[in-house]
């Protein structure tokens, strides 16, 4: 792969301060080499949808891999006077050996299951959560609302126009690979097209008009050197009395010359878009132009996507900017790093975070996320159960916000969630390509996921359970804890 923006420094000093001092502590009381267990997961769906899109494992992975603290590094955190020498001495010699367990990239997600497992030493865990977190929840959050935008689009083109309105460059061509992998068409971001080989597109800037003496005489010397991507900006003056009839002399033009273009169309950038595309769609097919596409933009999510559909916009391709790299409508994902496992004697004893907020309350211990499917192959719900519950031994499920409710599993099959992504530091499994990526979230859009989880207003929950064995091992810490 190219290089990025991510490898322009040590990522490894991208963290809270509070990782290194309590690995300090840990270091000097001798504990940093048991070993622990570290849960990512997230409590809400971002925009009230019914699911999320898992993001940013890739880069995890990556950072994982080179984790390492310079010389510049070690003597910048000596220089806090907050740290024993013998910790500074082992982090110049640091290495993460641990094990990484996760979903696979593009697997739709649920509140309160573990995304990511991580189980490593005490100090190699706690110090590399903050950018476990940071890669989550901005790829995430980016890949869900690319995949909601998408979706409103009805099988019509996506692209990422964002780059200049992201919050930074790595935001920008992180942000760009997360709308691919929910399911955008292409992006104008070119070194996310470099890096990540996602398609790139554009047209032209209302800055080109403007430098031409009149705006016939910008749309010609477009077409003369783009002839197969002659996508015309027409809302420079006046879209209807100027924009389209002048694109629709230089088609004809074309035309005469014997060009013909494998890419051209007009791109509408402001105004009523629903009434111009449907106006500029009636004077195009008149001319008989039927080929030419009708490209928007100008501050587009699914909301007024869908709207611009229902009143009849004739649309072939959105381009879509700041509302979809910002996730301007709720731009916090909110994945969380908690403690479920620690070492004790050589068994990972389970841990639990109880709270006055019962969302708060962590599901503890080491344990396996299946999906359960129907015989129609549609996922009814998500299931925790012990590490050592195989999916052949779980014959009821228990829903947790109503113990009272047993339901029968036996007619159900189960995929576990989770795979060995890194062991002893090493990766388990070879880089995939973005097209994988991309194409797994769209399988299980189209042949897992019930309509009703995808609907934009009150979509169906999808059932988090457990089985008997693990919510009973979580009733018994709760009681435990609460009498401590």
């Amino acid at each position: 792969m190219a290089k990025t923006v991510y490898d322009e420094r040590n990522i490894a000093m991208m963290m809270d301060l509070y990782e290194l001092t309590m690995a300090n502590g840990y270091f000097l009381q001798e504990a940093s080499e048991r070993k622990v267990a570290f849960d990512v997961f997230y409590r809400r769906n971002p925009d009230g949808g019914g699911f999320a899109v898992f993001a940013g494992l890739e880069q995890i992975l990556q950072y994982l891999e080179g984790l390492h603290f310079g010389e510049e590094d070690v003597e910048y955190l000596r220089s806090l006077n907050l740290f024993d020498d013998k910790f500074l001495e082992y982090l110049s010699n640091f290495k993460f050996t641990g094990d990484v367990y996760a979903f696979p990239e593009g697997s739709v997600m649920y509140p309160g299951e573990p995304i990511i497992t991580v189980v490593a030493d005490l100090v190699q865990a706690q110090i590399i959560e903050t950018e476990l977190l940071a890669q989550i929840n901005h790829q995430s959050l980016v890949a869900t609302k690319a995949c909601r935008i998408v979706r409103a689009a009805g099988g019509r083109a996506v692209s990422d126009f964002g780059a200049r309105r992201a919050h930074n460059n790595d935001a920008a061509i992180y942000g760009a690979r997360a709308c691919y992998i929910g399911g955008v068409n292409g992006t104008a971001t070119v070194s996310a097209g470099q890096d990540f080989k996602i398609p790139v597109s554009g047209t032209m800037a209302h800055s080109w008009v403007m430098f031409y003496k009149d705006e016939l005489t910008s749309f010609r010397k477009f077409a003369e050197i783009y002839p197969n991507n002659c996508i015309l900006l027409v809302d420079t003056y006046d879209v209807l009395k100027s924009g389209v009839p002048n694109a629709i002399k230089v088609f004809r033009e074309m035309k005469e010359k014997g060009i013909e273009s494998k890419n051209y169309g007009i791109r509408l950038d402001s105004g009523d878009l629903a009434y111009l595309s449907r106006k500029a769609r009636k004077m195009l097919d008149a001319a008989g132009f039927t080929a030419a596409k009708i490209v928007v933009s100008n501050s587009l999510d699914e909301y007024t996507i869908r709207s611009i559909i229902d009143q009849g916009g004739r649309i072939d391709a959105f381009g879509v900017g700041e509302r979809m790299i910002t996730a301007r409508s709720e731009p916090v994902f909110g994945a969380v790093y908690k403690l479920c496992a620690v070492e004790e004697n050589g068994v990972m004893q389970p841990r639990i975070k109880i709270s006055e907020n019962v969302e708060k309350v962590t599901n503890p211990g080491l344990k396996r996320v299946y999906r359960a499917y129907n015989a129609e192959g549609h996922s009814i719900c998500d299931v925790l159960a012990k590490y050592d519950e195989e999916a052949s031994s779980i014959t009821a499920l228990i829903d947790p916000d109503k113990p009272w409710k047993k339901y029968s599993a036996t007619n159900l099959t189960f995929k576990e969630m989770q795979q060995c992504m890194m062991k002893e530091g090493v990766r388990c499994l070879e880089q995939e390509s973005m097209k994988v990526i991309r194409d797994r979230l769209k399988q299980q859009l189209e042949n897992e996921l019930w309509e009703e989880e995808q609907r934009f207003e009150n979509p169906h929950s999808h059932y988090l359970d457990m089985s008997p064995a693990y919510y009973q091992e979580k009733m018994k810490l709760l009681e435990e804890g609460s009498c401590s």
